[in-house]
């Protein structure tokens, strides 16, 4: 398939590249464009705009920080939307708010242009090796088409809904594992003020009901004070304002959300946006007396 991939960060490099080592034929678009190149050596074409990018392409999957960047690399003066086919498929895999999905989805319609809401979780390692669990929101028919990208990316890939359906998956998601960064680092705070060997201590809740993905992959994180770049505080974040807005829509209480917010703005404001999302264990262990 002829395939558009615009937005190469942490995650997007690690995606495009499998879809071409698939097979597929892809041209890439990035706001910072040297970043273009580690995928082009492997034989992806490079495009000047999102709108060249487009062009001619069956499926363009978009991957950009917040809401704002993608309404501009979609419907913006060299947005997708100008370059797009009849028929094509935009496949917004970023985590943004769902009012304006289904916002640009009714533009992107009027064009003949298909559109699904697909965020990810998984980190850069789910991205690096094709394992991200993938929550698509839209038209089933429009889903299959995609299928057999989305099945490249990831090892779970589920049709959750309609349009915005995905980003609202996808915030349930950030919540749930908000949640888990904040117990994990109370956790092992304790176990380090009780002078426990934490790498035993890690070792043995894992194989019990507290095991989880964050205690795996990021607990020695905390253990460490160390927090090498995952996904970053601040995407974590303006994903949380998201499920916060969200909430607020339909009128639910998200208490443990609101305090794990208020947490990363600590963070952020002490220059910790662009340390993991882990790095919530550093507010634990200050407030612990571990500093």
């Amino acid at each position: 398939m002829k395939v558009a991939f615009i937005g190469l960060g942490t995650m997007g490099i690690s995606m495009s590249l499998n879809i071409l080592k698939a097979g597929h034929d892809v041209t890439v678009h990035n706001r910072t464009r040297q970043k273009e190149e580690e995928v082009a050596k492997e034989g992806a074409r490079r495009a000047e705009s999102p709108k060249e990018a487009a062009e001619g392409a069956e499926i363009i999957v978009t991957i950009v920080s917040d809401t704002p960047d993608v309404e501009d690399v979609v419907l913006g003066a060299n947005g997708v939307i100008h370059g797009a086919p009849q028929g094509s498929v935009v496949i917004d895999m970023s985590t943004i708010s769902p009012a304006a999905t289904r916002q640009m989805a009714e533009k992107l319609g009027k064009k003949g242009i298909k559109m699904l809401d697909a965020p990810v979780s998984g980190g850069p390692e789910g991205a690096q090796n094709g394992t991200l669990a993938i929550m698509v929101g839209g038209d089933e028919a429009d889903f299959k088409t995609a299928l057999p990208i989305l099945e490249i990316m990831g090892k779970t890939v589920t049709h959750v809904g309609p349009i915005g359906a995905g980003q609202i998956t996808k915030a349930i998601n950030q919540i749930i594992i908000s949640g888990t960064y904040l117990t994990v680092a109370e956790g092992l705070t304790l176990g380090m003020k009780a002078g426990l060997d934490m790498q035993k201590v890690i070792h043995a809740i894992s194989g019990g009901a507290a095991s989880s993905w964050v205690l795996h992959n990021r607990g020695i994180n905390v253990v460490n004070n160390t927090y090498p770049l995952g996904f970053r505080v601040k995407l974590h974040h303006k994903d949380l304002r998201i499920a916060l807005d969200t909430a607020r829509e339909l009128e639910v209480t998200l208490p443990a959300t609101a305090l794990v917010m208020q947490i990363e703005n600590g963070l952020i404001a002490r220059g910790y946006g662009d340390d993991d999302v882990s790095a919530i264990g550093r507010a634990i262990r200050e407030q612990s007396g571990l500093e």
